[in-house]
């Protein structure tokens, strides 16, 4: 009988091992292609943030944080060189004043 359980182990424990690599495998893939769609998304409207307010020689402060945390998300994703210039591009403009209504 232990000759048997031991038979049936030695079979299926590979099978269910294999599978459960397979998965993660499945998990690495899909996780990678989020991160990579990510990326791209911030790269765009970071790209159009800078056209925008390289247009106009000055950024709002709201848009500056939104720029700085977009890219430091862009960054962590192991985004490249090139937004890197747009960031120090970015950084040099001038903060607009906010209004306050009276």
């Amino acid at each position: 009988m232990t000759s048997f359980f031991m038979q049936t182990y030695c079979l299926v424990l590979p099978i269910i091992l294999s599978y459960i690599i397979w998965l993660l495998q499945q998990q690495k893939k899909s996780k990678d292609a989020n991160s990579r769609g990510t990326m791209l998304l911030l790269r765009v409207q970071l790209i159009e943030y800078h056209d925008r307010y390289m247009k106009k020689g000055s950024i709002p402060n709201y848009a500056y944080q939104n720029f700085c945390e977009m890219y430091a998300a862009y960054h962590d994703l192991g985004g490249n060189g090139m937004i890197t210039h747009m960031y120090e591009d970015i950084k040099i403009l001038t903060l607009e004043k906010e209004e306050k209504d009276v």
